[in-house]
């Protein structure tokens, strides 16, 4: 397995196709659909077509994109975590979510803030950016705590929803 990076306790690796019981885990929990959005995810034929979609093909494409986060003790995966390049956006920016049981102890921002250093250092990306809903406290308070800053609120084309835009 290629790890893309390793924090205290935490790896991140890049997604497989075998991960998708996970996915379809993930991207259905409560916190998934409130702030990122309902998927349809439900099968694990439309959990191989995200991941083909999703992760596997930003990996192709752009050299990086969302990992799996697991613990390094039992390689459990918890969450993902990565850099997305978005059509509608300058510049890169970070995603992260986490499966609930393990939101609270501080997995999000170790990962989150080894996964910037290594899009400065690594990726030579000099500006990442972050999305995030308005009512989404928890996000918002690990993006300040990594140093970002809100820059503006904005919406996607053809969209009404407004986000709350981060840079560091």
């Amino acid at each position: 397995m290629k790890y893309i990076l390793e924090t205290e306790r935490l790896r991140l690796r890049e997604f497989i196709l075998a991960d998708t019981k996970f996915i379809i885990e993930l991207v259905n929990t409560p916190g998934w659909i409130q702030y990122i959005g309902e998927r349809n995810v439900k099968t694990d034929e439309q959990a191989v077509k995200y991941l083909e979609n999703g992760p596997l093909k930003s990996y192709a494409q752009h050299g990086f994109g969302l990992y799996l986060a697991e613990t390094k003790d039992d390689k459990k995966p918890i969450g993902m975590c990565g850099i997305l390049k978005r059509d509608n956006l300058e510049n890169p920016d970070i995603g992260f979510a986490f499966l609930p049981d393990f939101n609270g102890k501080g997995y999000a921002f170790e990962v989150a803030s080894a996964t910037l250093s290594y899009a400065t250092n690594k990726l030579n990306l000099p500006t990442v950016l972050a999305t995030v809903l308005p009512d989404n406290a928890r996000s918002i308070k690990l993006l300040e705590k990594l140093g970002l800053r809100f820059i503006k609120t904005f919406c996607y084309p053809d969209s009404k929803q407004e986000l709350r835009l981060y840079s560091n």
